[in-house]
């Protein structure tokens, strides 16, 4: 597939809150884990879609910090979910030149998965066409709080002189230092929140909030949000004369 370039106004990386797995599955009378099975399955569709719409980076949120306050029965199924996920689609993304990293905290994760998320991340290592980025365990607030965390530590240690710390040097420490900040957030179900999900990076990043329930979420619905984009008009504080 041919990229478009950035000249066209494309976003360069676009995040996207994956909600309403639950209710799309409710809503037919099926279990909540249905839905989730569902919506995974539409994140290919997504991920295929980024080159064509000029999109390098994607982030998706898989799993938040507070997710675990859900069922047991449904924290297991998501558990059981990401790990077939990545069985399934390992090879896949693998051919199709997608990079896969995760971030968030991995203590709290089942080793397996964690070996399984690492094995994934190594695979892919050398793909470069779409870098696809898995928020599990993730929550915006925690995350600055390890970055934080380790910021201490290096000042405390001699390494970091604390006259030194500005917003930038915090950014390193984040998960996600490799990547630029999102342009565009979308969030699916027509709930307008951001739900703690990249507080620091999505400072200055447009917002769309779509009613669409994500397993209904189409290549088609992402690239009429890419294109509206391009029609906003992005000052960052300033005032264009």
């Amino acid at each position: 597939m041919a990229a478009r370039n950035k000249e066209q106004g494309a976003p360069t990386h676009v995040a996207v809150i994956m909600d309403g797995n639950g209710r799309w599955a409710q809503s037919r009378g099926r279990p909540r884990l249905f839905g989730h099975q569902a919506g995974a399955r539409r994140v290919r569709e997504i991920v295929q879609a980024c080159p064509d719409l000029g999109i390098r980076y994607l982030t998706i949120f898989a799993f938040s910090t507070e997710n675990w306050k859900r069922t047991q029965a449904e924290v297991s199924g998501l558990m059981t979910l990401f790990r077939r996920y990545i069985q399934k689609e390992a090879q896949a993304l693998l051919a199709e030149g997608v990079r896969v990293r995760f971030i968030g905290d991995r203590d709290r994760l089942d080793p397996k998965l964690v070996e399984m998320m690492q094995s994934l991340e190594s695979l892919t290592a050398g793909n470069d066409l779409v870098h696809l980025t898995i928020a599990l365990n993730y929550g915006g607030r925690d995350e600055v709080a390890r970055a934080t965390k380790r910021l201490a530590r290096e000042v405390a240690a001699g390494r970091l002189n604390p006259e030194d710390v500005d917003a930038e040097t915090l950014a390193h420490y984040l998960d996600t230092c490799v990547l630029p900040d999102p342009d565009l957030v979308i969030r699916t179900s027509g709930e307008a929140r951001i739900s703690n999900f990249l507080l620091w990076q999505s400072a200055y990043a447009e917002y769309e909030f779509t009613p669409i329930l994500w397993p209904d979420f189409t290549a088609e619905h992402f690239a009429r949000i890419v294109g509206e984009y391009a029609l906003r008009d992005r000052r960052f504080g300033a005032v264009i004369a």
